[in-house]
């Protein structure tokens, strides 16, 4: 078979991405026009390919129109005007994340877009879809959706020009907003405006946001801050969204409204999650899971590679971490599907030419989350005012590994399966509520390679308190459990902790306290991640604001806890350096620190110390340094004494978190 006929079967598979692949498939006219700001990838891992697929299986037509040219009206109007609607999403990425580092510095790839080519999408990219299309299309309805969308959905602060934005819904032609993971509502929008429906009318469906001139069909809502009190006292934006997150569950969620002179933004209530019956047809749907053979010649979609091999098991999640978005979007409650279809996905993977036995993934935002975390959550949904783990764990939290242990073994005794690893974050502080050691067994003896990574992000107390994490102890014990198991399995396997600088009410104390705490374990980061302020996280909220929204009494904005907010980028800079103080390139910045924080006695020659005096300075009682051995004033302490391995973090003799280990 010639290269050209193989490459036309391959593009069947595919949703039309140009006008001749429309018409190939008798479609006049598309019911939906789907334009998405990253390249085309038919995997269940793309929300944009579940979205197109599950209209196509409902009878919609649906034509994607991947990184059209925001410069060029034209590049809209490949299809034509559809016969419902425009759908629009930035991709799978944040478009401002996608482009810019926490330093605000122009990332050199794209990992979303054809041979990873950087440029290929606008910043905002769903505000400047939404706004192109509207200025070709006057008339067209046009829903947004996807991360970018769904995090935007009210006021929301943006990190990247330092001030306060107004809804999505405000600054683009966008019709409505399909927040969330958008299954159910994007059927509903579809069937409602196949009916006949204008889409001004559709002010019913959960999961949605409009805006109107009219609230008397609205009732029950809770009236945020208008747009004016956000602008004049940042307080209020916290007071909003502490309300915005109390109502994010499906159950107990009311009707938000945010006013702006004389139009209202009105968030729907979210959507039901998914029963497990929709969760298993949602994934079995007639994916082609491969980049668009268009992409071919630019080496693929780089992204592609890391999802190929892997499953999605769940949604949702209980964590709640205070830097992380998922609770806003996908909500606390976790929907997993069934083991049968999961396997059967397994047995697609095995079937692959290129698989070469192992699977790299089966998990989702956290993998041991398989379950919710307790029995009434289908029922009345979770809590407003507690959380499942933070401070504390709630008393009606039920910890079971159990399913997604046996989950495991069933995938790793398929045929033509060598290994199946668990790469989605594990949650140490539920393992450690699990009287039963079957699933640490299991994941310690058969589904990680040398090394497990966990999050607990800090160690200082109240910067833990910020993060909405469990206590330090709480890892420690986790380390000591995990060592012990390594042990009894006769593995030799390390653990490397995800840690995070700057996070609101991390002080310079703060940081030292972390960097020694590295010390001790002789662990060096290789990357270190500053906190990145991305719209809809309480964190977010806390660096603009400056208070704890969580600690609101009332509706009285001056009842919130100040909070440290180091935003200074040389003090970033200093708190980034002390993780890596072992780095000589980085000894001014972390002498400076030490400094700044009162701490020079970690300046000197003791086990203690971080790093060396400069040549002929004072320290430690005045003694000078001159003579004192004749090392380089800049190495770092941790090298004066002892044999180190070859290894970065490891000492001889010594089992340390940091770096792959060796099987016995």
């Amino acid at each position: 078979m010639s290269v050209t006929k193989r490459r036309q079967l391959n593009r069947e598979l595919f949703l039309p991405v140009t006008r001749q692949d429309m018409e190939e498939r008798g479609i006049s006219r598309p019911d939906f026009v789907y334009v998405i700001g990253d390249a085309y990838v038919d995997h269940p891992s793309f929300g944009p390919a579940i979205i197109s697929r599950l209209l196509e299986a409902y009878g919609f037509s649906v034509c994607i129109l991947s990184q059209p040219d925001w410069r060029d009206p034209s590049s809209v109007a490949e299809f034509g005007e559809p016969r419902l609607g425009f759908l629009v999403s930035a991709g799978n990425m944040d478009s401002m994340v996608n482009h810019y580092s926490v330093s605000k510095k122009h990332r050199q790839t794209d990992a979303y877009s054809p041979g990873g080519e950087m440029g290929r999408r606008p910043d905002r990219a769903c505000m400047v879809y939404c706004n192109l299309l509207r200025s070709v299309f006057r008339n067209t309805p046009i829903i947004a959706g996807g991360i970018e969308a769904s995090l935007r959905r009210m006021a929301h602060y943006d990190y990247w020009s330092d001030s306060l934005r107004r809804s999505l819904l405000m600054d683009s032609g966008a019709d409505l907003i399909s927040y969330g993971m958008g299954e159910h509502s994007i059927v509903e929008i579809a069937q409602a405006l196949d009916s006949g429906l204008a889409v001004r009318d559709l002010t019913f469906i959960a999961g949605t946001c409009y805006k109107t001139k009219d609230l008397s069909p609205v009732t029950d809502a809770v009236m945020l801050p208008d747009w004016d009190q956000l602008k004049q006292d940042r307080l209020n934006y916290a007071v909003s969204f502490h309300e915005q997150y109390r109502n994010t569950d499906p159950f107990n969620a009311k009707t938000l409204v945010e006013p702006y002179g004389t139009v209202y933004v009105v968030q729907n209530p979210p959507a039901r999650p998914l029963t497990q019956q929709e969760m298993d047809d949602v994934y079995s749907l007639p994916y082609a899971r491969a980049w668009h053979p268009d992409y071919d010649a630019a080496g693929g979609i780089p992204a592609f590679s890391e999802v190929k091999f892997s499953i999605t098991s769940n949604r949702g999640c209980f964590g709640a971490c205070n830097f992380c978005a998922l609770n806003f979007h996908q909500g606390r409650i976790i929907q997993a599907r069934s083991d049968e279809s999961i396997l059967e996905e397994a047995k697609l993977l095995t079937r692959d030419p290129d698989f070469k036995g192992y699977i790299h993934d089966v998990g989702g935002p956290t993998a041991n989350f398989h379950q919710p975390s307790c029995r009434k959550q289908l029922k009345v949904g979770t809590c407003k005012d507690r959380q499942c783990l933070f401070p504390k764990p709630c008393p009606n939290l039920e910890v079971d590994h159990s399913s997604y242990t046996a989950l495991l073994k069933k995938l790793r005794n398929l045929d033509g399966v060598k290994k199946v690893f668990v790469r989605s974050g594990v949650r140490f502080d539920y393992v450690m509520l699990d009287h039963d050691d079957a699933f640490l067994e299991e994941l310690v003896r058969w589904h990680i390679s040398g090394q497990l990574k966990v999050a607990p992000e800090h160690v200082s107390a109240s910067v833990l308190r910020t993060l909405g994490k469990p206590p330090h102890s709480v890892y420690t014990a986790f380390a000591g459990r995990y060592n012990q198991m390594n042990q009894s399995c006769g593995m030799d396997q390390y653990l490397v902790p995800y840690l995070i600088s700057s996070h609101p009410g991390c002080t310079m104390k703060d940081a030292v306290e972390l960097a020694e705490y590295l010390r001790d374990i002789h662990h060096q980061p290789e990357q270190v991640q500053d906190f990145y302020p991305t719209p809809s996280t309480l964190s977010t909220v806390m660096y603009y604001t400056g208070v704890d929204p969580r600690t609101l009494k009332g509706a009285d904005p001056k009842t919130m806890k100040r909070v440290y907010i180091p935003k200074d980028p040389h003090e970033k800079a200093m708190q980034r350096a002390l993780m890596q103080f072992r780095n000589p390139k980085l000894y001014q910045l972390v002498r400076e620190a030490l400094i700044t924080a009162g701490r020079e006695d970690l300046i000197g020659y003791g086990p203690k110390c971080l790093i060396r005096p400069q040549k002929n300075e004072k320290w430690g009682g005045g003694r000078p340094v001159a003579g004192s051995g004749g090392r380089d004033s800049r190495q770092p302490a941790h090298e004066s004494g002892g044999r180190t391995s070859g290894r970065s973090g490891r000492r001889s003799g010594r089992r340390t978190p940091g770096k792959t280990g060796r099987k016995k």
